[in-house]
C-alpha cells in the first residue's frame, strides 16, 4: 500500500554517480519516497547494501560496464523504472591561456576527452541500455542532470558547458523518440549549489584563474547574481528529481527544468 504523495513505492531507480554530491541527495530522496535505488558509481563495490540502497560499481564511459550494471539491476530487482543520469565531471579550462601564466589551465585534448566521455557518452550509454528494458514494458522515466551552463555558457568552462548542451539535446530528442512507448525524458539544470566533490579547492583555483579573480571571491556575492540570494541546497535537487520521476509529473517530458534560484533565464 502506497503512502507517499509521489507514489514511488517499489519503483526501481538507477542513479549514476549516486555515491556523493547531488547524486547522494537524489538517492536519499528517492529512498525516502519508497523507491528501491541502485547507486551506480565507479567508487562503490558491487553488492554492498546500505539503508535500502544497492550498489553496483560501474564506469559509465564503458559500454560493457554499463550493460552489465543494467543487467545486474534487472537480475536483482526485476526491472528498471527510473534512470537518473547524474554522473558528471568538470575541469575548468580556458580555450587559450591568454594570461600566459598557467598553461596547465588551457583546455587540452585529454581534458576534452575526459569531460566528453563522462558527461556526454555516459548518459548515452546508460539511456540506451535502460531504454531497452523500458521499451519492453512501455513505461519509464529518464532524468538527465545537466546545468544552466549548458544553455547559458560559462567562462572558463566551455567544454563542460558544451557537454551539458549536448545532454540538453539528448533530453529533447530522446523524448521525441521514446514518447510513443510512454517513456518520459526530462533534464534538471542546477546553477550554483552547495559544494560537492566536483567543486574542489583545485577546481575553484582553476576557475578563478580562468576568470582573472581570486579563488575566495569567485562566487561570494550571491545577491548580485542569484535573486534568492543563496546557493541551491543539494536536497532541493533531490526533491525536484523525485517529483519528476513520479507519476505526478506524467505530462512533463522533452524539457529541462531550471533550478538556479532565478540566476539564469531557464
Amino acid at each position: 500500500m502506497t503512502t507517499s504523495w509521489l507514489e514511488l513505492d517499489e519503483k526501481v531507480a538507477i542513479v549514476t554517480g549516486g555515491a556523493s554530491g547531488i547524486g547522494s541527495e537524489i538517492t536519499r530522496e528517492l529512498v525516502n519516497n519508497g523507491a528501491k535505488v541502485v547507486v551506480s558509481d565507479i567508487n562503490v563495490k558491487t553488492g554492498e547494501e546500505q539503508d535500502g540502497i544497492y550498489h553496483i560499481q560501474c564506469d559509465v564511459t564503458n559500454k560493457e560496464s554499463v550493460d552489465a550494471m543494467v543487467a545486474k539491476t534487472v537480475e536483482v530487482f526485476g526491472t528498471v523504472d527510473i534512470l537518473v543520469n547524474n554522473a558528471g565531471v568538470n575541469t575548468p579550462r580556458l580555450l587559450v591561456d591568454f594570461y600566459g601564466e598557467k598553461p596547465e589551465y588551457e583546455l587540452s585534448e585529454k581534458d576534452f576527452d575526459f569531460m566528453t566521455a563522462v558527461n556526454q557518452k555516459g548518459p548515452f550509454l546508460c539511456a540506451q541500455a535502460v531504454s531497452r528494458e523500458m521499451i519492453r514494458k512501455e513505461k519509464g522515466v529518464i532524468i538527465n542532470t545537466t546545468s544552466e551552463a549548458g544553455k547559458e555558457g560559462s567562462a572558463g568552462q566551455s567544454c563542460y558547458s558544451a557537454t551539458k548542451g549536448a545532454v540538453n539535446g539528448f533530453t529533447r530528442s530522446w523524448a521525441k523518440e521514446l514518447g510513443k512507448f510512454n517513456i518520459r525524458v526530462v533534464g534538471i539544470e542546477p546553477g550554483i549549489n552547495e559544494k560537492t566533490g566536483m567543486t574542489t579547492d583545485e577546481n575553484y583555483k582553476a576557475l578563478a584563474y580562468t576568470r582573472g579573480v581570486k579563488a575566495d571571491n569567485i562566487d561570494s556575492d550571491y545577491s548580485k547574481s542569484i535573486p534568492l540570494q543563496r546557493v541551491g541546497k543539494l536536497s532541493e535537487m533531490g526533491n525536484l528529481v523525485a517529483y519528476l520521476a513520479s507519476d505526478r509529473a506524467n505530462y512533463i517530458t522533452g524539457t529541462n527544468v531550471n533550478i538556479t534560484g532565478g540566476k539564469s533565464r531557464g
